[in-house]
Formats: C-alpha cells, structure tokens, sequence
C-alpha cells in the first residue's frame, strides 16, 4: 500500500493509491499519518478497505511528507561500501548514529533552504525505514516484524556545520527543510527485497549518484535490531540507512549546492523527489 499526506502546509490530508494509480482521501478511516495511527492495525484495516468509493483527490496538489511528527528521526552514517571508500574512510564496524531534528523534515518536492552562511550544502538519496510498533532489544530475525514500511528520503547536509564545526554531525542535518521524505509511506509488503533496491539523484539533469541498497554494510534488520538495544523505537519512527557514492563532498574537486539548483531523487518502488534549492 503506498500512503501520502496531500494539502497545503500544515492541512495535509491522508491518501492512498488505489489499485487504478488514483489518490484517495482515507481521512474517514485515519486523522493523519502521525505516530498515532502509524500501526499494522491501523494498515491492515485500510488495506481491507474499499478505496475506490472514498473521494478522490488531485494530483495537481502539493504532496507533504509521509509521516508528520514521528517521535524520532534516526540515521547511519557511512553505510555503503562504496560511499565510504569515495570519502576515504574505512569501513565502520558498527553503524554509526546520528540524529536529524524532527523539525527539518520536509515534504519532497518542497524548496530546501540555502542560508547565506551555507557554503558546503550537500545531497544524499537514502532508504528510510518506518516502525510500526514498539522495538526494544530485538533480534536481526525480529526487525521485519517491526517495520511496517519504507519511505526516500534526502539526507540534506551541511558539510562545514557537520565536520569543521565542533561537536556532533547533528548541527549539519537538522536545518529546517534538510529532511524531504516521501512521497509515499510504502508498507514493507510491496517492497519484495528490500536488499536490491536501485537508487539515484539527478542534480540540474546531471547523475550524480547511482546506488543499490545491496552495497550496505549494514542491512534494515541489523540497523533495526542494533538501535533497539540503545534506545526504545516507536511506532511511527523513521530511520534513513545512509547513502551510495557520488556524494559533493567525496568529488574532486567538492561540489555543493547553490541557490536555484534542482535535484532529483528516486528509490525503487518509493517514487521520486523533486526540489529546489532556494535563498533564505
């Protein structure tokens, strides 16, 4: 089932793609795509339902991120082979954790901010994982019990705020509009291996990754089970498992955003993004 949230900022409706390719309003089954709602109950129960008989909606309106208000917005850093070698790094023995604030998450085709003090703004197509219940202390062969499904998302980083600036990578992911997710919430039952899923992003019609989730390090159910032993995940929860090669920073020589660019991003079976980068 593919979820989406259509609306103007802030009055996003809840939808779904029936089996014709329509959107349909499921606001009679479901308040929003929030925590709350974010269950395999919940899924299961619209995935019974009749969607052709609920309202239709336009595609013409602006598409909102997939989830609103998850409780946590996780990610793993250098977690494609290929990704860590273009950098220089080793290869990380464990995954390595990080934060995005919840308040960068952005819909994925909204403008992504460029600040006057940005100079090293960067783009990375990830997979983002969903939780569907409550995950603590699990095993790997436990972890697809508790996703309920995946989502693409663009890992927006400031490399200078990230790197040369003191402290923790969290301050060069969480600028507002850093976090486009979407444009569905695809439960893990259309996904028939999560393992072999191709990846890119386009920047002003020019490749600059090519990925496949098979260059993980670290696969879903291992990134799933190793968090669950550090923190509670809830339903609702989303965790984006890192990116491919062809990242700026790894270019030679570096190339970043600038005001105007174009990007465009697609996962398999996730569906596609397209921002711009504007000037604030």
């Amino acid at each position: 089932m593919k979820l989406l949230r259509i609306g103007k900022k802030g009055n996003e409706k809840p939808a779904a793609i029936d089996k014709d390719g329509k959107i349909r309003d499921i606001s009679s089954h479901i308040q929003d795509l929030k925590p709350d709602h974010l269950n395999f109950d919940t899924i299961s129960k619209l995935q019974s339902a009749d969607l052709s008989s609920l309202p239709e909606l336009s595609s013409n309106e602006r598409i909102g991120s997939c989830i609103t208000n998850p409780g946590k917005f996780v990610a793993i850093g250098l977690n494609f082979s290929d990704h860590a070698a273009e950098t220089g790094a080793k290869p990380p023995t464990e995954p390595i954790v990080f934060m995005k604030a919840t308040s960068c998450i952005n819909g994925p085709n909204d403008d992504i901010e460029i600040t006057k003090d940005s100079k090293k703004l960067d783009w990375e197509v990830e997979l983002g994982v969903v939780i569907g219940k409550h995950t603590k202390h699990i095993s790997e062969n436990q972890s697809q019990d508790h996703i309920l499904g995946y989502c693409l998302v663009n890992d927006v980083s400031e490399r200078e705020w990230q790197i040369e600036k003191m402290g923790q990578w969290v301050k060069g992911k969480s600028h507002d509009t850093f976090g486009p997710i979407g444009p569905y919430l695809v439960t893990k039952d259309e996904i028939s291996d999560v393992n072999n899923l191709n990846m890119s992003l386009d920047l002003n019609g020019e490749r600059m990754q090519t990925g496949n989730t098979s260059t993980m390090i670290f696969n879903v159910n291992i990134i799933v089970s190793y968090l669950s032993k550090f923190m509670s995940l809830q339903p609702g929860d989303i965790i984006t498992t890192g990116t491919p090669p062809g990242v700026g920073m790894g270019m030679k020589p570096q190339k970043f955003l600038k005001a105007g660019d174009k990007m465009r991003l697609s996962v398999d079976n996730l569906g596609e993004q397209n921002s711009k980068v504007v000037l604030i």
